[in-house]
């Protein structure tokens, strides 16, 4: 039997991406183990993923001692590892991989990496390509796995939660958008009166009114919304990830800016307008051929940074108008 590590422990849509990796190989290997070492904040997603054996929490800080730490250590160097895949790129990550102790330690080349030393602990580093989305540069990682399946699923199992079984109860499938305003970078964020107005416009032209989803520290951001949406909006529960899961799939459409629910619903084939300020969304974003993009990425100044160095962030230049007629065009495709 093939036995493999997965190494993403983070963000929560990097993991996301992450998943078709682990799906291929399980398709080229379906007798395999598959682990997959993950931060203890995101575990909860790998539990709904059907192609894994085991997701095994770590919290990265765990990495420089701790009796936690040492002990997952020996725990994965006594699985005896086939190969571990660095899906990260990070050097803690790399460490990680190197110290598990597989007969291969997979990692991404230096050209592709955001700390360049992490290429000293990989014993593979495949040149993903031209590969522009991250996920397409994941599944390029498996290649010295003999991994020559590019094809993009995401096998989750769909959850239905207390939350989730109320909402549906009350809406009904595809009978609600879902909107997420937050984001943990700042200049991710779309002004929440905006989300509010674009609402109003959704319950106006399409007859769906809209569940603005909040996470940690962001009900004023969900309220705002609630408060400009002519009361077309309400804002979601408290929710956990499953929650997300469950509520996107069975949503019409969803509106966000790059952040880990976005990507979630993509997962779960959610028709998206997303909207992109200083990342790409050729890496990033959307893979859905019908699902619609707003970007003013080519004119950001602060490109991959948390905080706009103008006293506007970029993504600020997207008019309501742009995103009514944005859903409009996604609304009038099915699927």
């Amino acid at each position: 039997m093939n036995k493999f590590l997965i190494i993403r422990l983070g963000s929560l849509g990097d993991v996301i991406h992450a998943v078709p990796a682990a799906a291929a190989l399980r398709r080229r290997f379906p007798q395999a183990h598959i682990d997959w070492l993950i931060d203890p904040r995101y575990a909860e997603l790998l539990g709904l993923v059907e192609c894994l054996d085991r997701p095994i929490a770590f919290d990265p800080r765990d990495l420089l001692g701790g009796a936690r730490g040492r002990a997952v250590l020996r725990d994965l160097r006594a699985a005896h590892y086939d190969a571990a895949i660095d899906l990260q790129g990070l050097l803690k990550s790399a460490v990680l991989a190197r110290l598990v102790g597989a007969a291969q330690t997979i990692g991404f080349p230096r050209a592709h990496l955001r700390e360049p030393l992490a290429r000293l602990f990989y014993t593979e580093a495949p040149d993903p390509g031209a590969a522009a989305h991250v996920i397409e540069k994941n599944l390029g990682l498996l290649r010295p796995l003999d991994v020559s399946d590019r094809g993009v699923h995401f096998p989750l199992r769909i959850p239905r939660t207390d939350t989730v079984a109320a909402i549906a109860n009350r809406f009904g499938p595809e009978r609600y958008a879902v909107i997420n305003p937050g984001a943990a970078w700042p200049n991710k964020r779309w002004p929440a009166g905006r989300f509010g107005a674009v609402a109003a416009s959704i319950r106006r032209e399409h007859a769906l009114r809209s569940i603005v989803l909040w996470g940690p520290g962001e009900e004023a951001v969900a309220a705002s919304v609630v408060a400009a949406s002519e009361g077309a909006a309400e804002a979601a529960p408290p929710t956990t990830i499953a929650d997300i899961v469950g509520i996107t799939r069975a949503a019409r459409l969803m509106i966000s800016g790059d952040t880990g629910p976005l990507h979630i619903a993509g997962a779960v084939g959610t028709p998206l307008v997303a909207l992109f300020g200083p990342t790409f969304p050729e890496r990033n974003g959307p893979w859905a051929p019908r699902d619609v993009t707003l970007s003013r990425v080519a004119t950001c100044s602060c490109q991959y940074e948390r905080r706009c160095r103008k006293p506007v962030p970029c993504i600020d230049d997207i008019a309501s108008d742009e995103v009514v007629l944005a859903v409009r065009r996604r609304l009038s495709v099915h699927g």
